[in-house]
């Protein structure tokens, strides 16, 4: 299976991911950008047409567990810890594009950075940074024989 497969039955898989839109745009090597429509139905104010702040946090935490997915041996993985910091309100009307890195990883835990933006690049629309647990295809060192294994955590 490759990465674009397992991201995308990744994002498949969450309900609220098909329900927001949301589409898989790159895939690979610990990075992911992913995309969500502008709908009407999730507007938070509705005297701007700003989408609501939740919308997005669903974006980049789908974004950035789709990251963790393409990491070298992962298999699995589950939102530990993610903080967002929002920026600016995204122009009502415009797509929200979230691109996330999966910068480093441990046995079990990958460190992820992601930013989401409208049509201008240049100003996110917020940044995030989180930990999300990695279920991986290799195992430790077995203690008597000094062999991985394969499908252990």
């Amino acid at each position: 299976m490759t990465d674009a497969t397992a991201a995308q039955q990744f994002i498949e898989a969450i309900p609220h991911s098909k329900a927001l839109g949301m589409t898989l745009e790159e895939i690979g090597e610990g990075r992911a950008v992913i995309s969500m429509p502008y709908d009407t139905r999730f507007i938070g104010d509705p005297a701007t047409g700003v989408i609501a702040g939740g919308a997005v946090s669903a974006l980049m935490d789908t974004c950035c567990g789709a990251a963790v997915m393409t990491f070298p041996g992962a298999r699995g993985t589950a939102t530990l810890d993610l903080r967002i910091d929002y920026m600016r309100a995204a122009k009502p009307g415009q797509r929200i594009i979230a691109r996330a890195e999966c910068f480093h990883a441990t046995r079990t835990v990958a460190f992820v950075k992601a930013t989401a933006h409208d049509e201008d690049e240049g100003l996110p629309v917020a940044t995030a940074s989180g930990a999300f647990t990695m279920e991986s295809v290799i195992r430790p060192a077995d203690t008597k024989t000094g062999t991985k294994k394969e499908g252990a955590q």
